[in-house]
């Protein structure tokens, strides 16, 4: 991101704010930005005398006010870290007074994570005015690809859409848990090698099979033999292949294929345009939209409602996930 480029910039610069307000709904840039500032403003020797790390839920805005009124002992700064800071969230704005005149030798870093300030407050104006106002906002899941591969190609690595795919849907669009997992394969691949299936699945324990992923493909191609047994191998690891994942995945499939229908150029760009996919992927829905015409997508989508509203309990007794595998083979196949 080059906001946060510019944030390691300017501080790596010296051009240093007196605020920095981190917030929004994704936590891993808050994280990381705040980890940065703590290991890179002050040297080793200034941080014993200078550097505090204080937690929202042990404190008041006063206290905060107080630490960062004081001068720096023997370092022309000093830094405030105010982690989980949205516990304060009900008295945020007593920090007012104070951001319209921040001590100029202090640092204050506040990590308000999951929650963001209005931006129609005074507490937010004042801030933004003597400091700086940073949002993680949280990726859509189509997003997550590409920061996967960003992230990696920074790192000297490569990685299939596959791999990456398979990772997406095993892991969701938590960030700070994805590159753990990211970090796990750097250490035992090396440099400038491509990620693949089998890294994924030797690593980090995701069948390079048995995923729903090759699930999708396998019904997409109305290759009813590999489904099924994609299917009870879920049946027999439940835990591993929650059944409201696997529903959430076709839905959104077929979701996708009635709007591919509907394109008028179905060539593969525009496709991975319209649909915001991997242009890789595109075949996949190129043979799905033969196989499944519009009538069917709309049949299926509203299949897949009911076994969702099955699986949660909704008019559906006690069945059970193998049964309700069963039944969504049948509403596709049949």
């Amino acid at each position: 991101m080059d906001e946060i480029k510019k944030i390691v910039n300017d501080v790596r610069a010296g051009n240093i704010k007196p605020i920095y307000f981190l917030m929004g709904e994704e936590p891993y840039y808050v994280d990381k930005i705040s980890q940065f500032m703590e290991k890179s403003i002050l040297s080793e020797e200034e941080k014993g005398f200078n550097q505090v790390v204080l937690y929202g839920k042990d404190v008041t805005i006063d206290e905060i006010v107080s630490s960062a009124k004081r001068y720096p002992m023997m370092a022309e700064r000093q830094v405030i870290i105010v982690k989980e800071a949205q516990n304060l969230s009900r008295v945020i704005d007593q920090l007012e007074a104070y951001a319209l005149n921040p001590q100029p030798t202090t640092v204050l870093v506040i990590c308000y994570k999951y929650k963001k300030l209005d931006k129609r407050k005074k507490v937010y104006k004042a801030i933004a005015k003597s400091g700086y106002i940073f949002e993680s906002k949280k990726l859509y899941e189509n997003q997550i690809g590409d920061w996967i591969r960003r992230v990696l190609a920074g790192k000297k690595y490569k990685i299939t859409p596959k791999a990456t795919q398979m990772l997406v849907e095993f892991l969701g669009t938590d960030l700070g848990k994805i590159n753990n997992e990211l970090e796990k394969l750097q250490l035992v691949i090396p440099k400038e090698e491509e990620i693949t299936p089998k890294h994924i699945e030797e690593n980090i324990g995701i069948s390079k099979d048995y995923n729903n992923f090759e699930l999708r493909k396998a019904i997409g191609e109305r290759d009813v033999v590999k489904a099924t047994r994609i299917v009870t191998y879920f049946s027999q690891n439940p835990k591993d292949n929650p059944l409201i994942v696997t529903v959430s995945l076709l839905y959104n499939f077929y979701s996708q294929l009635l709007q591919y229908h509907g394109l008028k150029d179905h060539s593969k760009g525009s496709v991975a345009s319209a649909l915001k996919v991997n242009p890789y992927f595109v075949g996949e829905y190129q043979t799905a939209a033969r196989n499944y015409n519009m009538k069917q997508c709309s049949h299926i989508v509203a299949h897949l409602r009911d076994i969702d509203l099955k699986s949660k309990g909704v008019g559906a007794g006690s069945i059970s996930q193998a049964d309700l595998l069963k039944e969504l083979l049948v509403a596709i196949f049949g």
